[in-house]
């Protein structure tokens, strides 16, 4: 069993592979998924990005964390797929309670809606996939039935947020007018999200390194805020993560936003913004920030449900960097832990589960997903992870989980 052993600072060799991640979170039954075999309690899923069709693999989850393929995974998500790395956040999500799981299809401009069933397996439903209001679509935001699509653009046509409603029966409707061009250039979006009540949302810009911030009125449609896009505090806004409003005793909390720096130039030093979010949108810093990771490329961020954590995903080191997060926001970094006993293998796209107590990272140069336990700050990687990928998914393309 691997345990946190790692001191801080101390550089790994590895590839930079940019990717993606999301959430999610409904109770499942644990019923059993084979003679002899442990009750699931979860699943899991990854958007392959596979080239020309593209495919969701789908994961049953044990007590404990491991995980095991679902039968009949992956599953045709109907639209196509890149076949390569999406150098984005939140490809993949999940919605209505975990009943719909929402995937993009970044190679023919689309979303797959696909329900989930009793025993974790997918199955599209009736007009999935469907048009994703751009071009290149690269991340979801959900929050209740109100869907935000960030379209990446290309050398005609420019990156967009576009509005969507999702159905009862997992159709998605755009909702009309809704598309707000980004002001970065094209190829330049990293992630899109909500905060937890749905009144904000954000934009990454990764090329340019800014973050487009906006209020959301009850109708559903973004307001810039005053001052956005907003600057970011290193290289290369990448991944990022509201705290969850459950992070009791901190009421504040879901105004609270942290970001990624991934492109600082030099050894070790990536580091993480933190953020206060006003209604209406405006960003301002919180105490220290940025604050180091002593890490190289911290491009993706995953905070605990508790909201007491914050793991951020050294791209480039092969590790993931512990943060404790205290009331107003500060980050205080605990200590690295190395993804696979080599470290260095491109880890990206994490995703944590709604229960808190695993954490699951692609591993790209392994073509596997990593198999942790969260304790407190503490990472433990289980014996036997990574468990591996399909054939032909790109591994860096984004990760969603539900209990």
């Amino acid at each position: 069993m691997r345990v946190n052993t790692r001191p801080l600072g101390r550089k790994l060799r590895g590839p930079l592979v940019l990717a993606l991640a999301a959430t999610g979170a409904f109770a499942l039954p644990g019923s059993a998924f084979g003679f002899g075999s442990p009750a699931v309690v979860g699943h899991v899923y990854l958007d392959g990005n596979t080239s020309g069709a593209n495919t969701i693999a789908a994961y049953n989850r044990a007590p404990g964390g491991s995980l095991t393929p679902t039968p009949g995974s992956p599953f045709a998500a109907g639209g196509e797929g890149l076949g390569k790395g999406l150098g984005s956040q939140g490809a993949i999500q999940t919605a209505d309670n975990g009943r719909f799981v929402l995937a993009v299809d970044a190679g023919s401009n689309q979303i797959s809606v696909l329900q989930v069933n009793p025993d974790g397996s997918l199955t599209r439903v009736p007009g999935s996939p469907f048009s994703s209001g751009g071009v290149e679509p690269v991340s979801i935001a959900v929050h209740g039935n109100l869907v935000y699509v960030a379209n990446d653009g290309n050398a005609t046509e420019s990156a967009n947020y576009t509005g969507f409603v999702l159905t009862p029966f997992g159709q998605l409707v755009p909702l009309p007018k809704s598309t707000v061009n980004a002001p970065g250039a094209a190829n330049d979006l990293g992630d899109v999200l909500f905060n937890s009540d749905g009144t904000n949302l954000v934009g990454t810009e990764v090329a340019s390194s800014r973050i487009d911030s906006f209020q959301v009125d009850f109708l559903g449609y973004l307001h810039a805020a005053p001052g956005s896009p907003f600057t970011g505090q290193g290289l290369g806004a990448f991944g990022s993560a509201f705290r969850p409003s459950s992070s009791f005793p901190f009421p504040n909390s879901p105004n609270q936003l942290f970001v990624s720096n991934p492109h600082n130039v030099g050894t070790d030093v990536g580091t993480v913004s933190a953020f206060d979010v006003a209604g209406n949108g405006e960003l301002s810093s919180i105490g220290a920030s940025p604050f180091a990771d002593l890490q190289n490329a911290p491009c993706w961020v995953a905070i605990t449900p508790d909201g007491q954590h914050l793991f951020a995903i050294n791209t480039g080191s092969g590790t993931v960097s512990r943060f404790s997060i205290d009331q107003r926001g500060d980050l205080t970094l605990l200590g690295s832990t190395l993804v696979n006993d080599e470290g260095g293998v491109g880890g990206t796209d994490p995703t944590i589960t709604p229960d808190g107590q695993n954490l699951y990272i692609n591993e790209t140069a392994a073509h596997g997903v990593a198999e942790m336990t969260i304790e407190g700050g503490t990472l433990t990687e289980l014996p036997g992870s990574p468990v591996a990928l399909p054939a032909g998914d790109t591994a860096a393309a984004g990760a969603a989980s539900i209990n």
